[in-house]
């Protein structure tokens, strides 16, 4: 295990992507955006994910300082296509532009395709929360064919993340952010790195049978062996069962099909398409009821009594802020063979050996 103070990996992964072709301004987004994930706990999209992008922009599948086009543009709704930009660049003018549309209009949709991976979709919510608003996103990837719907063992479906964050005056915002599977594709790599094991049963094997090794998911590996989805004879649940199941349908449907970029599919290039609802809140509710009556009901679920080995009730982006608060302090763990990965992927790109150690200097 290496722990990296904050700064110092933001700017070591910066210099990854600087020499990738990325602008300074981009490479600096992208490892602030991964950063803040590893950040708030989520080290499934967090700068693991930078060999994988490296390898994305080798073989064309993702382009560095790419800008986005405005296909359809009205008061209320917009279309943007990304054209497989990174999603980091993407994503936040696809954020930007609703938050514009929502101020104006009080409400106000927009659709994302062909955007490179945006990574963790808690970062679009509370982009919004931070501008007064309530927003909801459906998010699928193409060519990430992954889940098994419920009553199946075949993949037909993305991790399909689902994403609401509602905002509170003077408090962080809330903010429900998860795959529609059992766990991430990322959560597995984690795993598959040494990381913390999957849950029981979060993997289903070809004759039905279930399991947690994510060798089921990325076939055979070493520690060092990059990870490929493609090369397993299994498949991850969706969660809940047939309900967890259907909000992933519903999230191929609008966060894929109605964006444009396409439900999943095998032999697809790999983008994110995302489509969201921005609502303000002050318009909606003039006489400001909204945010007191969140105020009354979350302190309300707080107070429920626990089960035993719980000390409190949590809401939505709690975890987050206590692993922020730590993290922010004493920095930022990775596992030796992410940071591995990632240091390799460093030298390929041309990074120097004295970057390298300043880094965890």
């Amino acid at each position: 295990m290496v722990i990296i103070k904050v700064e110092n990996l933001i700017d070591f992964i910066a210099e990854v992507f600087g020499h990738a072709d990325s602008s300074p301004e981009e490479a600096r987004r992208i490892a602030t955006y991964l950063t803040t994930a590893n950040l708030t706990g989520h080290d499934s999209h967090g700068v693991i994910r930078v060999p994988g992008y490296i390898r994305w922009k080798k073989i064309g599948s993702v382009v560095p300082n790419q800008t986005v086009e405005v296909l359809v543009d009205t008061p209320s709704l917009a279309v943007l296509d990304g054209k497989f930009g990174y999603g980091q660049t993407v994503a936040p003018v696809a954020v930007k532009l609703g938050i514009e549309k929502c101020k104006k209009a009080g409400l106000a949709a927009v659709a994302l395709r062909n955007a490179g991976h945006i990574g963790r979709i808690g970062d679009w919510a509370e982009m919004a929360a931070a501008d007064g608003l309530v927003s909801v996103h459906f998010v699928n990837a193409t060519d990430s064919l992954l889940v098994a719907p419920f009553g199946g063992v075949e993949r037909r479906m993305s991790t399909a993340p689902y994403c609401v964050g509602i905002p509170r005056q003077g408090h962080d915002p809330i903010v429900l952010d998860f795959a529609t599977s059992v766990v991430a594709e990322g959560k597995c790599l984690v795993a598959s790195l040494g990381g913390k094991k999957l849950p029981k049963g979060a993997l289903i094997d070809s004759d039905g049978t279930l399991s947690d090794d994510p060798r089921l998911l990325y076939g055979p590996y070493t520690s060092d062996s990059t990870r490929d989805h493609t090369q397993g004879i299994g498949a991850i649940r969706a969660f809940g069962e047939h309900k967890g199941s259907g909000l992933a349908l519903i999230c191929e449907l609008m966060g894929g099909a109605l964006t444009g970029t396409g439900a999943t599919a095998a032999n697809q290039r790999f983008a994110n398409g995302m489509l969201a609802f921005y609502i303000d809140p002050k318009v909606v509710d003039p006489a400001n009821f909204f945010d007191g009556e969140v105020t009354r009901y979350t302190d309300f679920i707080r107070a429920t009594k626990p089960v035993p080995g719980i000390e409190q009730v949590q809401l939505p982006g709690d975890p987050e802020r206590r692993i922020r608060a730590e993290r922010t302090k004493d920095g930022i763990p990775l596992l030796d063979d992410t940071w591995a990965a990632i240091v390799n992927t460093a030298r390929e790109m041309g990074v120097s050996e004295t970057d390298i150690r300043q880094a965890t200097s």
